[in-house]
């Protein structure tokens, strides 16, 4: 009995075999778009691109927030110039009441606008809200930090405190009637 060999025979199927093998990573290279498809093709490229990708994700959804973020401010900076739009006018009428050309009817009346107005504002900080979230109303608290350890308190205390900015100095005011002298006074 004779057992043939052919070396040059075996030589060019193993040949065949890794051309084949290249050409299907490179096609799934081509496919993909990636370099790195597999950590058998670079472990420490895939390590490296997989960091990278996972902070790509990280800083989409930080994106999203941060436009979250812009949108609930819109929101709050809406209903605070509504209120300091009435918060204004307010003071116009309380400057007017102070007035002693006017009768006590036209105290009454200037009373009871600031009365509305009053309740107006309330509403206003009661209702306002973003996402089913209150933003007036002094229960409003957040993360304002990119560092999830950190944590910065955003709080409004109440409609009594309203503090503004712009055309207003900083600071909290409060309209008050003083009934001895049918006064409104805003400090």
């Amino acid at each position: 009995m004779r057992i043939n060999h052919n070396i040059q025979a075996l030589n060019a199927y193993r040949n065949l075999a890794v051309n084949q093998s290249n050409t299907a990573k490179n096609l799934e290279k081509l496919s993909s778009g990636l370099r790195i498809n597999r950590a058998a093709d670079d472990a420490a490229g895939l390590a490296i691109s997989e960091k990278m990708r996972s902070q790509i994700r990280g800083l989409e959804v930080a994106e999203r927030n941060a436009l979250d973020a812009i949108s609930l401010i819109q929101t709050a900076e809406g209903a605070l110039s509504s209120v300091h739009s009435m918060l204004q006018r307010m003071r116009e009428l309380a400057v007017q009441a102070s007035n002693d050309t006017n009768t006590a009817n036209d105290r009454a009346a200037l009373d009871q606008e600031i009365q509305q107005l009053k309740t107006e504002i309330t509403r206003v900080a009661t209702s306002t809200d973003f996402n089913k979230t209150a933003l007036l109303d002094g229960t409003f608290g957040t993360k304002v930090d990119q560092d999830s350890s950190k944590t910065t308190a955003l709080s409004v205390t109440g409609v009594a405190n309203i503090t503004t900015g712009g055309g207003l100095k900083a600071g909290t005011y409060t309209i008050s009637w003083d009934g001895a002298d049918n006064v409104y006074n805003c400090s």
